[in-house]
Formats: structure tokens, sequence, C-alpha cells
């Protein structure tokens, strides 16, 4: 039976004061924490909607890459915004990061109140 292992990611930001790990591997699953747009060389959030979210595709990127993973090995993702009306700028990092139509991840976007400037938040589940 998998034991979980915790994943040493230094590219992507701690959840603070938080005794939460920022990723773990159960078996070949890969299991992260909740994902932000923060800059991990950054103490506060972006104002920049759009940096943010940018941001946080690059996190899950690490996170995954960091898991012994690739984006291909992402099979679906969880997109909390704090308002519908950043989908558009989620479309634009979603299309960057998957640009094969045919082999993208599914996904499921939630619209949802989010603490402080925070516009979006990424729930990963990938294999490997």
């Amino acid at each position: 039976m998998a034991r979980r292992e915790l994943v040493k990611v230094v590219n992507a930001p701690q959840h603070g004061d938080n005794p939460i790990p920022i990723c773990v591997k159960l078996g070949n699953l890969i299991l992260p924490s909740v994902i932000s747009g923060r800059d991990p060389n950054q103490i506060e959030q972006s104002d920049d909607p759009e940096k943010q979210i940018a941001q946080a595709f690059i996190n899950m990127k690490n996170i995954v890459e960091a898991a012994g993973g690739t984006t291909d090995n992402i099979g679906k993702i969880t997109v909390y915004l704090s308002d519908i009306k950043y989908r558009k700028l989620v479309n634009k990092e979603w299309e960057k990061m998957f640009p094969v139509q045919s082999d993208r991840p599914s996904r499921h976007v939630v619209d949802m109140p989010l603490r402080g400037k925070t516009v979006i938040q990424l729930d990963v589940i990938a294999m490997v």
C-alpha cells in the first residue's frame, strides 16, 4: 500500500504559517495543496489579476514537475475564481499551457469568494 510522501518544492509559494505541505505524492498520484497565483519571490499577492493567473499556472507547472511529472500528467484542474469575469484570463493561460485541444485535462471553474487580493486558486490531480 502506498504511503504519503512530501514533495520538496522550491519554486512555488509556501502556505504562510499554515502547517500545510505544498504537495504530496501517494504512490503515483500527485496531490498539491491549493495553488495560488502568488509569486514565490514576493511576500504579497499581486494586485494585477492577469499576473496572478499567469503565476498560478507557472506555480502549478513547477509543483507538478517537482513531483516528477509534467503538465501532460495532469488529469483535472478545478479553478476557483473570485469573479467569473477572470475566466477569459484563465482561458488565455489554459491555451498557452495546453495548446492541443484534443490533449487537455478536464476542468471545472467555481466562482466563489477568496481571501484578500486573491483572484485564483487551482486544485490539481495528476499522476506519474
